[in-house]
């Protein structure tokens, strides 16, 4: 009998809800503002509940109970490279003028990693999510996402891996002179709210990675879904495997 009743206990809990939007092809720019603008409002709702003289910070119930918002945005972005706060412009092998020249928008950004792509047919994600309704674990967070890619390429029957020290996800990481990554990841988290998040490179173009040193890492290469298929996939195919997946590694639920 107590068996029964955890086990229909468990079926009537309410996955979090994450609100999910599909931007299209959106400039660099504008998509960093709305995720700045995403993660104000949470952290606006959560010093706001905080300092609620009725709600002591030690509630145990505090954290499942704040009124902060998840949302999980997917972006094409035109072709720009984009460094994060640690990272060596060094990287960058185009000056300024070639970058106009090839039509490439470059940015600094608050993120973590160094310096990557962004291009046309590549899903790049931007979870805004308040980690401390789910675990205050950076590294679990990072490990997450790289869970949500691996399952999606294994259903395309491509084993992805992840690289000891490297965050992101790879393939063969441990054959020498065979490693390529095929999903970079960086990310933001103010008052354990999340931003930026990965690129995972499904029809991308990848000679823009010959400019740069990808991830600041020499002397390995950068793939795809379609070079490692030997086809072009479908995007929206591929985007509807990420978020099924996105929502059984995170347990939520994503609503339009």
């Amino acid at each position: 009998m107590e068996a029964c009743f955890a086990v229909n206990l468990y079926l009537n809990m309410e996955k979090q809800e994450v609100l999910f939007q599909d931007l299209g092809l959106l400039d660099y720019q504008e998509a960093w503002d709305l995720q700045e603008k995403l993660l104000q409002e949470n952290v606006k709702r959560k010093s706001v509940a905080y300092s609620q003289e009725s709600v002591a910070v030690s509630d145990p119930t505090l954290d499942s109970e704040l009124p902060t918002q998840h949302h999980l945005l997917f972006v094409e972005h035109p072709p720009v490279y984009t460094l994060g706060k640690s990272g060596n412009k060094a990287n960058v092998l185009l000056g300024d003028d070639e970058l106009k020249e090839k039509n490439i928008q470059f940015f600094n950004t608050n993120r973590g990693g160094d310096i990557t792509f962004h291009g046309n047919d590549q899903i790049v994600a931007y979870p805004i999510l308040d980690l401390e309704k789910f675990y205050t674990d950076i590294g679990k967070y990072l490990r997450n996402l790289e869970e949500v890619i691996i399952q999606t390429m294994a259903e395309y029957g491509v084993k992805g891996e992840r690289s000891n020290g490297e965050t992101g996800v790879w393939i063969e990481p441990g054959v020498i002179g065979k490693e390529r990554k095929i999903c970079a990841i960086g990310v933001r988290c103010s008052r354990w709210i999340t931003m930026h998040g990965f690129a995972f490179n499904v029809n991308t173009d990848l000679s823009y990675f010959n400019y740069i040193i990808p991830c600041g890492i020499n002397n390995k290469q950068v793939t795809s879904l379609e070079k490692e298929l030997g086809r072009k996939l479908d995007m929206q195919e591929v985007k509807e495997k990420v978020k099924n997946n996105f929502e059984k590694i995170f347990e939520v639920e994503l609503k339009c």
